[in-house]
């Protein structure tokens, strides 16, 4: 591939500059690829985005550098901030009062998903310090898939929304740890408690940003409409420059958002009414998300050892977050099937655990090579392999409003147009 974009770069001399040409080819086959395989076999658009980015990857593509840095790493931060924040908006924090069981649920399967993660990973060989980084990484689900699976399934009941709030949740102590576990790495090695002080600044930090623009969008809803376009643009810049400022002040720019997002659920707990023009804006920058965590991570060192590596530290994260979420089943409303299937829809993971790899990276350049060389096949593998088990939850769960079939044309219902 990169024989033939030297040669086509000879002759070819686009004004806003060949890597422009590359990206905007590649997210045109994402997007056929992603509406065609939902539309033939029923799998969520998410699983064709991935698998182009991955052919794209493993073909040689050198539209995106790892480590991530400059433009690229601002649109991931992007596009997880948009994300995270419009997850955050969907957790009603008076839920937790009512029924306080899920959120013993989800320090449950956290909890146990890092022990057991990391227990796994030493029993193998690998460094205390690498094995319990991958741990605290492994606890992050992946709102952003999930959400993708949720739209694509037209799913709606309590497995969907628990699976929703539970991986928020996840991600929410993952961002928070691995951030202050980064900062920390230069230092050399120390024991997981000496991460409180970290913590505390990242957390706290990432609190004041989420709350500015939490307090500006409210402030901007009190004489905007919520249906204006123009409102769907401050929101957009409001997040980008939220993101900004706390990935500069030592916060976490994902964090933040994601934390503004639940304040400002807070103080505005009205429905929110998203503009279409926010949702294709939105949907865009969340499609390029995935096209870029899939090429980046099929760029890693594929190897046997590397392999099973992988296998252990997926396995392990499966079965964890399965029995983490039983364990915490009782009292929380939910039955045992519920449970299972809950666990199961928390089994992707993408672009918010390829940021933090990137900042492990960032902070220290030989640690953060050996936990890239196993985060990132783990990656690639649950971004494709979880989707599609999100999928058979939320089927198995009976709680899509559509059945799993390909939709094909017939000349009695004529063609089908995707909604």
């Amino acid at each position: 591939m990169n024989e033939i974009l030297a040669i086509w770069a000879e002759w070819i001399k686009p004004s806003a500059g060949l890597p422009t040409v590359q990206w905007s080819i590649l997210l045109a086959l994402a997007a056929a690829a992603g509406h065609l395989l939902n539309r033939y076999t029923g799998l969520p658009k998410v699983v064709g985005y991935s698998m182009v980015g991955a052919f794209a990857g493993l073909a040689g593509f050198s539209g995106a550098v790892w480590p991530l840095q400059g433009i690229g790493l601002f649109l991931l931060e992007l596009g997880v901030a948009v994300v995270l924040f419009e997850a955050g908006g969907r957790i009603p924090l008076r839920w937790f009062r009512h029924n306080p069981m899920v959120l013993v649920q989800s320090l449950a399967e956290s909890t146990l998903t890092f022990l057991l993660v990391y227990w796994v990973l030493s029993k193998l060989g690998m460094r205390d310090m690498v094995a319990e980084s991958l741990a605290l990484l492994a606890m992050a689900a992946s709102p952003a898939v999930l959400s993708r699976v949720v739209i694509d399934t037209q799913a709606a009941g309590p497995v969907t929304e628990r699976a929703l709030v539970l991986s928020t949740l996840s991600t929410l102590y993952a961002l928070t740890l691995c951030s202050a576990r980064a900062g920390m790495l230069p230092r050399g090695e120390s024991d997981l408690s000496g991460t409180l002080y970290p913590v505390l600044v990242v957390l706290g930090l990432s609190v004041v940003v989420g709350a500015a623009l939490a307090l500006t969008l409210r402030t901007a809803l009190r004489v905007m409409s919520p249906a204006s376009e123009n409102t769907a643009i401050l929101l957009l810049a409001m997040i980008a420059a939220g993101a900004a400022l706390a990935a500069n002040f030592g916060g976490s720019a994902p964090l933040a958002a994601l934390l503004g997002g639940m304040l400002l659920k807070q103080l505005n707990p009205r429905p929110w009414s998203w503009p279409r023009q926010m949702g294709t804006a939105s949907s865009m920058l969340t499609m390029l998300m995935f096209v870029l965590v899939s090429v980046v991570a099929a760029q890693a060192d594929w190897s046997r050892p590397v392999a099973g590596l992988v296998l252990a530290l997926v396995l392990a994260r499966m079965l964890a977050k399965i029995t983490g979420v039983a364990i915490g089943n009782v009292g929380s409303g939910a039955s045992w099937k519920q449970a299972l299937w809950v666990g199961c829809a928390m089994s992707p993971m993408s672009s918010v655990a390829l940021l933090l790899v990137s900042q492990y990276v960032a902070a220290s350049g030989p640690l953060g090579r050996q936990m890239a060389s196993v985060a990132l096949p783990a990656i690639l593998l649950m971004e494709l392999l979880g989707a599609v088990l999100a999928t058979v939850a939320i089927y198995g769960a009976g709680e899509s409003s559509k059945p799993w079939a390909p939709l094909s044309r017939s000349p009695s219902t004529g063609p089908v147009h995707e909604s």
